[in-house]
């Protein structure tokens, strides 16, 4: 059985060979399939007896014959015997190994082994969880996915955007229906600006109402205004906006009890309000007050419209992104309580570890340390993180400027009215 397997080894070496490496660019799947896998599955079989006693995953065996107290009376060293583990198997980015726990072993010496096993088995990056009680999973990822990332095909459904690409491969999507508040931290240049135009160009498609607020002058959401039912560009902006869509909660939680419903989307769909999605851009904007009473009550305003619109706009179909270079708590008391009705987070680079703290510490913290490790070089990279605490490298598919304004504006008469709104909007411009 062992000649065999060396057999089909060789035959598929000697097909690569002869493949050439050209093929690599245009058939990454394949090419791994059939050079990658093999060397890589026997490198993890050959050097993993090794890699466990060194990295204190192997145990001593059970005491046997010549012991006499906490002695071997013996000529040879005891072996350590190292943990069973199943025939590695292959993966589109990579493969995966099942390794059963000795009596009395944890995952956590394996998450700490795991850099040691990137080296060993000369992979990208070895991930560990834990399927069952008993039971280790090892997914080593080949190479760098999102070094050149790709657009992967995903469903098209209302309120799901195709953003970008995840570590495995698969398509990085955000599905409003399935986490609808979202939270996007990063400082200048690691591609939060990025992640937000293409949002807005997936969303624009779609039977939607978008709503920006950016109180930097809408120097970025301004961009799409073609395509937003309205765009703040002030706190005080801000702040009637914000109103009129609580305002909008209330109608909506009315039309549901009228039809004895708990959610808008069980509603008829001649009914049913179009669904409204908030993009936030820099949320310090919205809280630091300049010191003045009419400051500090903008800032308090904001703060109670923005938490009460998480609290309730899953139900009724309002959902918000909120994104900032700085998000902690000292800009009050507000952020901590939002942040925890924002079950989505992303978080790229940081300046700072509260930032990071703010974004991933309540879900994972592992994945704080993560998220600090990306550097400069990295724009667009990201910690992404959903409301089962589970986090994954991700990538935003680049979308430039010039696109994402043309996307807007080749969609701008899918732009659905909002009058309160409006009216809320032209009564602080009079």
């Amino acid at each position: 059985m062992g000649g065999l397997w060396l057999s089909l080894f060789a035959a598929l070496l000697a097909a690569a060979a002869l493949a050439g490496p050209s093929l690599a660019g245009r058939f990454p799947v394949a090419v791994w399939y059939l050079t990658g896998y093999p060397v890589t599955a026997l490198r993890v079989v050959w050097t993993w007896r090794k890699a466990a006693t060194l990295n204190d995953l192997a145990v001593a065996p059970r005491p046997a014959r010549g012991l006499i107290g906490e002695l071997i009376v013996k000529g040879e060293a005891l072996r350590p015997v190292a943990p069973r583990i199943s025939w590695p198997r292959p993966t589109r980015t990579g493969l995966t190994v099942t390794v059963r726990l000795h009596p009395g072993q944890t995952p956590e010496p394996y998450l700490a082994a795991a850099e040691a096993l990137m080296h060993a088995w000369r992979v990208h990056a070895v991930r560990v969880s834990s399927p069952e009680r008993g039971l280790v999973r090892l997914a080593a990822t080949a190479g760098d996915p999102l070094k050149q990332p790709h657009l992967a095909t995903a469903p098209k459904a209302l309120l799901s955007a195709l953003v970008g690409i995840l570590e495995d491969g698969s398509a990085w999507v955000l599905n409003l229906r399935q986490v609808p508040h979202w939270l996007i931290v990063g400082a200048t240049q690691s591609g939060k600006s990025t992640l937000l135009a293409r949002l807005v160009t997936q969303l624009a498609r779609q039977k939607v109402a978008l709503i920006g607020i950016d109180c930097k002058g809408g120097i970025e959401l301004g961009l799409f205004d073609g395509r937003l039912s309205a765009l703040t560009t002030c706190r005080k902006e801000a702040v009637a906006v914000l109103g009129a869509l609580v305002g909008e909660l209330h109608d909506r939680m009315e039309t549901c009890r009228t039809y004895a419903v708990r959610s808008v989307w069980d509603l008829p769909d001649d009914v049913r309000p179009v669904p409204i999605v908030v993009l936030v851009d820099e949320l310090a904007e919205l809280y630091l007050s300049d010191g003045t009473r009419a400051g500090k009550a903008e800032a308090e305003a904001c703060s109670t419209y923005l938490l009460r619109i998480a609290q309730l706009g899953a139900a009724l179909g309002l959902h918000l992104v909120v994104a900032g270079q700085r998000v902690g708590s000292d800009l009050g008391p507000g952020v901590t309580a939002l942040r925890a009705q924002l079950s989505g987070r992303v978080c790229h680079r940081v300046n700072d570890g509260g930032t990071a703290e703010m974004a991933l510490g309540d879900l994972n913290k592992d994945a704080i340390t993560v998220a600090q490790a990306i550097t400069t070089d990295e724009k667009g990279v990201a910690v992404c993180a959903g409301a089962d605490g589970a986090w994954a490298w991700a990538r935003s598919h680049h979308t430039s400027v010039l696109e994402a304004r043309k996307t807007a504006m080749a969609h701008a008469h899918l732009t659905p009215e909002l009058r309160p709104v409006r009216k809320a909007l032209a009564e602080v411009e009079s």
